[in-house]
């Protein structure tokens, strides 16, 4: 396993991590889900992600009960949880002081950890000041419950306006934004948060490598009878099973068919080949996919200057 600074910052994080939204607690039983834990840390994996809102807590329910079984020591793993998508009523959602405060109590119960190491801010808030958060956020890093903090799918501006307050104050700003890359959908990642990187050090924790399992030529041929995710995330379908991906996803097929790598691996191997990437969160829920999915290291080295010309035409978004 490779290991990457997140960002400008310290802590390493294997350069693949395993995600548990819609599968922890959702889609697969426990004990399946303790497997594919088991496998990623054996494999060198050490960032297991999470968040408030998957499953309604469940995904986080099920992650803590396999870290407390497994008895893994705990400074040998990171572990996040995002807050945003908590509940329906008044102050259960959102970016407010007291739902973060709540929000992080109620994840380190169901992960059984003591602190968190990573813990994003999952949207933006438009109803809560960014100082509000900013300082809420660096209140849980002073009381020990939070080691790094970060943003999710936020804009730049967002990203830069945390920062701005943070130095104004002699606060601590986001160290990470996990936003979604592919090579279907790459322009905020690879534009818009280019002066992130360079200016404050970001590091990212990608989602969606292979663009819900386009990538992975399950779907080329028209049958859509496996698409779980898809059914179960209406947004994800209307966006991904649609021409406009699928074209793009029939061409990258050919391009690995022709390199000889399996579609999967050539996908995440190629979001790995950039520097700007701290890890590429997998999304598992049967233990061949993750084995084949942790092949894409052994492939890196084979995405010479001519095939990363190839692959670059295909980006849409």
């Amino acid at each position: 396993m490779k290991y990457n600074r997140l960002g400008n910052h310290g802590i390493k994080l294997s350069a693949l991590s395993l995600g548990s939204w819609l599968t922890f607690g959702k889609q697969i039983t426990d004990d399946v889900a303790e497997k594919l834990m088991r496998r990623a840390y054996e494999a060198g994996i050490n960032f297991f992600d999470n968040a408030e809102g998957y499953a309604g807590g469940d995904s986080e329910r099920v992650m803590g009960h396999i870290l407390k079984k497994t008895g893994w020591d705990r400074t040998t793993y990171i572990v996040s949880s995002k807050v945003f998508f908590g509940g329906e009523l008044p102050n259960q959602y959102g970016l407010s002081r007291k739902h973060i405060f709540d929000a992080c109590d109620g994840a380190l119960k169901r992960l059984q950890v003591d602190y968190l190491d990573l813990y994003f801010c999952h949207r933006p808030d438009p109803e809560t000041p960014i100082s509000e958060t900013v300082w809420a956020m660096n209140h849980l890093i002073a009381q020990g419950k939070v080691m790094y903090w970060g943003t999710s799918e936020w804009s730049a501006e967002e990203i830069m306006e945390a920062h701005q307050f943070a130095e104004k104050y002699r606060l601590i700003g986001p160290a990470m934004e996990q936003p979604q890359y592919n090579l279907l959908h790459r322009k905020r990642f690879e534009e818009e948060y280019a002066p992130l990187y360079k200016e404050y050090g970001m590091g990212t924790t990608i989602w969606s490598p292979l663009a819900s399992g386009i990538l992975s030529g399950k779907y080329n041929a028209g049958d859509f009878s496996d698409k779980t995710r898809m059914d179960m995330v209406s947004w994800l379908k209307d966006k991904n099973l649609s021409e406009e991906m699928l074209a793009p996803a029939r061409q990258f097929a050919d391009i690995a068919q022709e390199a000889g790598i399996r579609p999967a691996q050539l996908a995440l191997a190629w979001c790995l080949k950039n520097e700007n990437v701290s890890t590429v969160i997998l999304g598992a829920s049967k233990l061949e996919q993750l084995e084949e999915n942790l092949k894409a290291l052994e492939v890196v080295d084979q995405l010479d200057e001519s095939l990363m010309k190839k692959l670059s035409t295909l980006g849409i978004s």
